[in-house]
């Protein structure tokens, strides 16, 4: 086993000692491995002293306490391997002196890239695979948990080095972002007044997750500094050997707790647990080691030790109930990898043995020869399934995606420490099943009281996006809230959704509503509004009509052609009952019937005017005998204006229904929760050559009845078809700016209340007055009143 500088013993390590002899036993009682041959060997402790390394392995490769180099002064029990390396340095400082002797080295340590260098290593082989699906397994943990903000501590050597750039790579893809990379150093000094305030920048940064990758030892430094500065709450993600964890940092284990080791996956091999348990000095009297470990955890040894009985040891005395920290029964890495070593170098004897039997004569019963370099060649092809069922080889192309074993750092109060299995990792899986975790059983850090977050902002909830920051990581954004029409449903959206045009967002932004279908309904406010004055005001011209039509003798119904008088009522009716055809669901025959019914009782109403109007212009210049405007009055000429005027506009509504005729338009922008169904109009030129020509026989009608407002007459309404004409035109002229700045269901509210508005103006303007005489003044509506004025009136 390793022991530390000063001596200090890492006791953790003889689990190393355990394996190694349990696979020596097994081999030995195999009749079908190494048959009736004995593996022997040699246990050697080393330190991390590059003196005390090569004292040793010149030791091991001389035989004899005088080191002579290039010499072998064994003759019997000669090595034909070494298991060694619990570090990589330790193994490189070996290797070059081994290679002068071609001597195998199987190490057990974490896998360098370095040592796979063959021209560099040719006779050195690892047992530990490639961490090539460390970064990604590391990774999936990251972004199990959110943890998109973390800072990263690596080797300083190409190790750490690769492992930095691997995991960079795949941060960039995962979206994850590096708060800072530090590069620890592989010995133990006492740090500069700018490393004490590194380690309080690490206590104090906002990176609440931390990827160790290397030797854990390089974060080691002086005492003092690690109780001030590494009690943090931070989660620690590492790949290191964890027995150097234990022992190297027996004070700093509090920062390490409810930390995260990832480790290839191992299954359990038969009968080695219960070898560690049962397992006591007297089993093996002549190893030093085990006694001492005995006395330094129980403060006895049993009889048939090395030292003889030492006390009385309690009942339960083994390493089931190993009292301290030291936990003996879980099986570390490299004692897995020991395990395999043995059984590695027992198949290339085994192989190598059979080949010589085979080429030897029959009566030849010598002891074949052995050497070192004769099994390069068959530990490079060899192959084989050990007891716990993995396949094991040394062939460059074995386990490409290594599959890993993630556990929880657990520290107990007394001081005992576990690795509790959480999960796995197997990047051979299918996609979305890779990471394995049992959240139930995970301890986080007493900083902690549920899951960590580890984040340079603060993450933009359903409803919000992100917006990168100038000059800084992808990770660190402001939350700016999605626009009108737009949502997104998960965290930290990278850009907004737009909601299909039949939904809208809802207040939140965070999912589409379907929109409800709507229109200017009978039963809403302003569309009962509206009909509500389109029938007051038809029942009003209806009434109004019934006093003309009661009254038809007198004399103020009679004047200006009572007739047209008729016909301008009841096409005022049908103005107020046409505006109904815009409210309630739009279908085809409404959307048709709006506008031809619109053009044509507006311009019958129009024209009526005018015929008024010039019914009055005749009617005074008919006054002198013999004239012609006197015939015409006589012949009734007015009285074809409406059909001439009506004709006109029913050609331009042909046109219109031929060519583009309305239709039924489905609104799914003018408002924010609504489909709002409404008529479009089709045709845009036919709708304002239709609301022209009604414009210009309403302009005509207003000049001529403003040119015969002051014809002396009885009866003359030159004057309230005037102002009836500045009314109506006033109404259109106002709609037609606001009509084109509202949209939907206003839109048609606008457009109605014109209607009524303009029909509204014609009838109080025309008819007011001559109701007020009718029905106020009789007195003044009668022949003999009329025979007084005109008396009055000469002179």
């Amino acid at each position: 086993p390793d022991v530390a500088p000063l001596f200090r013993w890492l006791w953790k390590n003889y689990q190393y000692v355990l394996a190694f002899r349990f696979a020596i036993q097994e081999i030995n009682k195999d009749p079908q491995l190494l048959p009736n041959l004995t593996l022997g060997f040699q246990l050697y402790n080393s330190v991390t002293s590059g003196q005390f390394t090569l004292r040793s392995t010149l030791h091991w490769l001389t035989g004899k306490h005088h080191l002579i180099p290039n010499y072998t002064c064994q003759t019997q029990g000669k090595m034909v391997a070494i298991i060694a390396g619990t570090t990589s340095a330790f193994s490189a400082e070996i290797g070059t002196m081994l290679e002068l002797y071609k001597t195998p080295q199987i190490t057990y340590g974490p896998f360098d890239p370095m040592l796979s260098e063959r021209d560099k290593f040719p006779s050195l082989y690892q047992m530990a695979t490639s961490d090539s699906s460390l970064a990604c397994g590391m990774l999936s943990l990251l972004l199990h948990f959110g943890w998109i903000w973390v800072a990263i501590f690596v080797s300083n050597d190409m190790k750490g080095e690769q492992f930095l750039q691997d995991i960079e790579a795949e941060m960039v893809k995962k979206g994850v972002c590096l708060a800072y990379s530090v590069k620890l150093p592989d010995t133990k000094s006492r740090y500069e007044e700018t490393e004490i305030s590194f380690l309080e920048g690490i206590r104090i940064a906002s990176a609440n997750v931390h990827i160790l990758y290397g030797d854990v030892r390089g974060l080691y430094t002086v005492e003092f500094l690690s109780k001030y500065y590494l009690t943090l709450g931070k989660v620690w993600i590492m790949a290191t050997k964890w027995e150097i964890v234990v022992k190297e940092t027996d004070h700093m284990l509090h920062s390490f707790h409810g930390g995260f080791s990832f480790s290839h996956h191992k299954e359990e091999i038969p009968g080695l647990n219960h070898f560690v348990k049962t397992v006591d000095p007297s089993h093996y009297p002549e190893d030093f080691f085990l006694s001492q470990l005995w006395l330094h955890a129980f403060h006895c040894l049993p009889p048939g030790s090395l030292c003889g009985t030492i006390g009385v040891c309690p009942p339960n005395a083994s390493f089931e109930f190993f009292p301290g920290r030291i936990d003996m029964l879980t099986i570390s890495d490299s004692s897995y990898f020991i395990y395999n070593a043995v059984y590695a170098v027992a198949h290339a004897l085994h192989k190598m043995l059979s080949e010589q039997i085979e080429k030897s004569s029959p009566g030849d019963t010598s002891q074949p020869s052995i050497l070192p370099w004769q099994l390069h060649p068959l530990l490079r092809k060899i192959q084989f399934t050990n007891s716990a069922g993995e396949d094991v080889s040394f062939h460059e192309t074995r386990h490409h995606m290594p599959h890993y074993d993630i556990h929880n750092i657990v520290n107990f109060p007394a001081g005992f420490r576990l690795l509790i299995k959480i999960g796995e990792f197997s990047p051979e899986c299918a996609r979305g099943e890779s990471l394995v975790l049992n959240e139930e059983m995970i301890e986080w850090p007493v900083a902690f009281k549920e899951t960590p977050q580890s984040l340079c902002s603060q993450r933009c909830g359903p409803g919000f996006r992100k917006m990168p920051q100038e000059g800084k990581h992808v990770c660190c954004y402001t939350c700016v809230v999605c626009p009108e029409r737009d949502i997104s449903n998960h965290t930290d959206a990278e850009q907004c959704i737009p909601c299909a045009d039949h939904e809208y967002p809802n207040m939140e932004r965070n999912r589409c509503l379907p929109k409800l279908v709507t229109f200017l309904a009978f039963e809403e406010f302003l569309g009962m509004a509206l009909a509500c004055m389109a029938l007051c005001f038809s029942v009003l011209t209806a009434a109004v009509l019934w006093v003309f039509v009661k009254h038809r003798d007198t004399p103020i119904v009679k004047a200006n052609n009572r007739t047209l008088s008729y016909i301008l009522l009841i096409a005022l009716l049908l103005c107020f009952l046409c505006s109904l055809l815009f409210l309630g669901r739009p279908n085809t025959a409404t959307c048709l019937l709006q506008q031809i019914a619109f053009g044509l009782v507006f311009t019958i109403a129009v024209s009526a005017v005018l015929a008024k109007t010039i019914t009055v212009i005749l009617a005074f210049k008919a006054l002198k005998p013999g004239r012609t405007i006197r015939r015409l009055l006589v012949s009734g000429t007015s009285n074809f204006i409406i059909p001439i005027c009506s004709m006109i506009q029913l050609v331009l509504c042909g046109i219109w229904l031929g060519t583009s005729p309305p239709f039924i338009e489905v609104d799914k922008h003018s408002e924010h929760d609504y489909i709002i169904l409404v008529c479009n109009k089709g045709s845009v030129t036919a709708f304002y050559c239709v609301l022209g020509y009604l414009g210009s026989l309403a302009l005509a009608s207003f000049i001529v009845a403003f040119l015969a407002r002051n014809l002396p007459d009885t009866f003359n309404e030159a004057k309230f078809l005037t102002f009836s004409m500045l009314v109506f035109c006033s109404v259109w002229v106002t709609f037609l700016p606001v009509y084109h700045s509202t949209k939907g269901k206003v839109m048609v509210a606008v457009e109605v209340f014109s209607i009524l508005a303009s029909s509204a103006g014609l009838l109080g303007c025309i008819f007011a007055p001559k109701c007020y005489v009718i029905l106020i003044k009789p007195d003044k509506n009668s022949l003999k009143a009329l025979r007084n004025q005109c008396t009055c009136r000469r002179p």
